[in-house]
């Protein structure tokens, strides 16, 4: 495949040697019908399109014309992804333009159906797919041409997929989804994207015994094997692409926080469900605040789910706690963390390093009425540490049950709860159960999209509080001062930029977050406190601090059809 070449917009040139089917082939050049006359002469495509030169806003509409005309969102998934894979400046000028409507089909919740049904979906190559028979081939792999220009990489393993578990190879749709994020709502050229899967096997029966499957069929590779492929990878990553910025996903509780902590310090990498989920919910609760008027210093969090993921979120907010005046000890003792084994207290086994400091003493729930001696629930806690705060990370339908809720509110007079689980299907509860149990008083922050809340006669919407708030706007950041490492200071600065965007700030009656379709606008807020930390943390070299804000708005990449010359 011939490199392409983009030059900056003010050019507005595009150079390529590229002709005929291959151009057209090509979906980060193809215009479809919108090549002009003069194009079709020298790039040979005259009786290989209708006559008829169409633009990209004719393109756009009747593409969603057929889109809406679909009866089922996977339907509309599987559209998309063709879309994307046939054109790539059609696909991201729908996206951009109808981010509200499209965000839940490109991403969660649908995405997971697409996971689940990613091989019998799966028709042209995107991505790499790299699997332990042919580890010895990593370095000659990444090291083709056309991979020159890459900047991001979203990884996955296929482990733990959403709320959904081990789905193989078909977790590649997740990397996939990522990324397309990263171009709509972060505004990265689709050119310097990359989704890998680490393909290292599934335990999945489903994947295994079907015929269809498109993944390494072997069970799920553990241990030191497990280890050393992933280090050959990312020794191979840091080879090739000094500056990448890597993305950790969906990578299971026993490997998420270690991977991170191994990695973090040898090139710029984060992990979206440890540490993007963080800053959204942390963004979203400095923002909660202003509605209830509760003082973060004051705020008792229980989590029901104390996972990698769960801990993250705890363990950011504590610090932001921190740095709002509390002690160290204060801040932790305000964290309640609930696992299948129910709160997780001094003495507990198997307790792992990143649990370690949400450990409630023993003493501390010696007085509690519990409902069953030998395990405190999620009630257990609410009756007796009285949160204001309830955060699901769990995964499990209807965690968030409504005892709960209605203690919640009895003890609260607007009590906090973010179901923050995806997809919908694995949400701890419905907005409009949270709302009818709380009497409307709820401050309600998902995972997922669901419909609006009716409060007082009149719509509200009901916040996503979704990483799709942070991760993009990390990526941009990063990417554009070429950032060495994403620190914890770093994500930090998201959330507070994140909360500093809400409109709730102006009106305790709005919504926590800004809409969906202000994702653009806020990705390069975030991206500029995250790059501005970074400068601050002398994370990047040669780079002037006045700089910061025209190299990521430079970054910022508009799908639009740029005139052709031929190499």
């Amino acid at each position: 495949m011939s490199k392409i070449t983009v030059r900056p917009s003010v050019e507005s040139n595009v150079i390529t040697a590229l002709s005929g089917y291959q151009l057209l082939e090509n979906s980060l050049l193809n215009k479809g019908t919108s090549f002009s006359e003069e194009e079709r002469d020298v790039f040979g495509l005259h009786g290989l399109l209708p006559p008829t030169i169409g633009t990209l806003e004719e393109q756009v509409s009747r593409r969603l014309q057929v889109l809406r005309d679909f009866s089922t969102d996977i339907e509309r998934y599987a559209f998309l992804r063709d879309l994307q894979d046939t054109n790539e400046t059609l696909f991201f000028s729908l996206l951009v333009q109808n981010l509200e409507e499209l965000l839940p089909i490109v991403y969660t919740p649908t995405v997971g159906a697409g996971c689940e049904q990613f091989s019998r979906l799966y028709r042209k190559p995107r991505g790499l797919f790299l699997s332990p028979p042919h580890a010895h081939r990593i370095e000659s792999i990444l090291a083709h041409p056309r991979f020159d220009g890459v900047e991001v990489i979203v990884v996955t393993d296929g482990e733990r997929i959403l709320g959904l578990g081990d789905q193989g190879a078909g977790g590649m749709g997740i990397p996939i989804g990522k990324l397309a994020l990263y171009v709509g709502c972060g505004g990265l050229h689709p050119a310097t994207t990359l989704p890998i899967m680490l393909d290292v096997g599934t335990d999945n029966p489903v994947c295994l015994d079907d015929p269809l499957y498109v993944g390494w069929r072997h069970e799920r590779l553990r241990g030191q094997e497990y280890d050393d492929f992933v280090e050959q990878f990312v020794s191979a990553v840091i080879k090739r692409w000094p500056h990448v910025l890597l993305q950790w996903e969906d990578f299971a509780k026993s490997n998420a926080t270690r991977m991170l902590e191994r990695y973090r310090d040898r090139l710029c990498t984060f992990n979206d469900d440890v540490q993007g989920t963080a800053a959204v919910a942390t963004g979203a609760l400095l923002s909660a605040v202003e509605v209830t008027g509760v003082p973060l210093t004051e705020q008792r969090v229980a989590v029901m789910g104390a996972g990698s993921a769960g801990c993250g979120i705890a363990e950011l907010i504590r610090q932001a706690m921190v740095d709002a005046g509390l002690s160290e000890h204060e801040a932790s003792s305000r964290f309640f963390m609930v696992d299948r084994e129910g709160l997780l207290v001094e003495g507990m086994g198997d307790i792992a390093s990143f649990q370690k400091p949400f450990l409630q003493p023993k003493a501390a729930t010696r007085d509690w009425t519990l409902d069953h001696p030998d395990r405190i629930a999620l009630l257990d806690v609410v009756r007796n540490a009285k949160p204001t705060t309830l955060i699901g990370v769990s995964g499990q339908t209807g965690a968030f049950s409504e005892p709960v809720v209605r203690l919640m509110s009895e003890l609260n007079a607007r009590p906090v709860i973010f179901p923050l689980s995806n997809p919908t299907s694995r949400a701890e509860a419905t907005p409009a159960d949270l709302d009818a149990w709380s009497e409307g008083r709820a401050v309600i922050g998902t995972g997922s999209p669901f419909p609006p809340l009716l409060r007082d006669g009149v719509a509200f919407k009901v916040d996503q509080t979704n990483n799709s708030y942070i991760f993009p706007g990390v990526g941009l950041g990063a990417t554009a001062v070429k950032a060495m490492r994403i620190s914890d200071t770093m994500l930090m600065a998201a959330a507070k930029a994140l909360a500093e965007a809400s409109p709730a700030r102006k009106d305790p009656k709005a919504s926590l977050l800004p809409p969906v379709t202000a994702l653009r606008d806020v990705s390069v807020t975030v991206a500029l406190a995250v790059a501005r930390q970074a400068h601050l943390e002398g994370l990047t070299e040669g780079i002037e601090a006045d700089e910061i804000e025209g190299l990521i708005l430079q970054k910022v990449w508009v799908p639009q059809y740029l005139p052709y010359k031929l190499a």
